[in-house]
């Protein structure tokens, strides 16, 4: 009885600036559900795993009465963990056998992660990965105020282990507290902020001239930016 929503974010091609889109290959058997809306997107160089209209996106599907929102990223690398302040809940997804447990690590993946996922189960090496994140984040800093994230184990091929995370998922949403939704709703207004401000003032002269004094450092870019949302006057 859901309404899903699903934005699926690609890595575009620094030459091109296309992306393959494979995950309207994957999701055509639900293309046709009336309550399932999918949309994929071009990350187009941005940084953070999202595309620069997921965040506009998002809210758009939740104003139209979509619940759950999924949101896949491009995958996570040292700096791509914007996802944490857009979605209410994180799941972070790990396969055995491909070294993801030191790029967790690396990538500060276990500090975002309300739930960790080692899918493809079924594989060798998949017992020995869960171990091994379970054991970091034994002793993994940055999560002071939080509790260690589950670590999960599913095969998306036969479906085990997927309603165990669905229930995850549910019981961790159902734990949000009014400080975490004021720190979402901050971070999306001040996207929302900053997106209509550059969008009103890009192509303008007064733009131009504010890149142009920024870029000869005759002026830093707060005071440009002051003036071109008139704090200045």
């Amino acid at each position: 009885g859901k309404r899903v929503g699903v934005l699926a974010v690609d890595p575009s091609s620094p030459y091109t600036g296309g992306a393959i889109m494979g995950d309207r290959i994957r999701m055509m058997e639900h293309a046709a559900d009336r309550d399932v809306f999918m949309r994929s997107m071009a990350s187009r160089g941005e940084l953070g795993g999202l595309a620069g209209a997921t965040w506009l996106a998002a809210a758009a599907l939740d104003a139209a009465g979509y619940d759950p929102v999924v949101i896949e990223t491009v995958g996570a690398g040292q700096s791509e963990v914007e996802i944490a302040t857009l979605a209410e809940t994180t799941v972070v997804v790990e396969v055995p056998e491909m070294g993801d447990e030191v790029q967790a690590i690396k990538a500060g993946l276990l500090e975002i992660a309300d739930l960790i996922v080692v899918n493809k189960g079924d594989r060798p090496g998949a017992d020995r990965a869960a171990r091994q994140l379970k054991a970091m984040l034994s002793t993994a800093g940055g999560r002071v105020t939080r509790p260690a994230p589950l670590v999960l184990m599913t095969t998306a091929t036969s479906g085990e282990g997927v309603e165990a995370l669905r229930d995850a998922i549910d019981a961790h949403r159902a734990t949000r507290t009014p400080a975490q939704a004021r720190y979402r709703a901050t971070a999306l207004l001040r996207r929302a902020l900053a997106t209509r401000a550059q969008a009103s003032a890009a192509g303008s002269d007064a733009w131009d001239d504010a890149v142009t004094a920024v870029a000869e450092h005759r002026e830093d870019p707060f005071s440009a930016a002051d003036r071109l949302l008139g704090f200045d006057r």
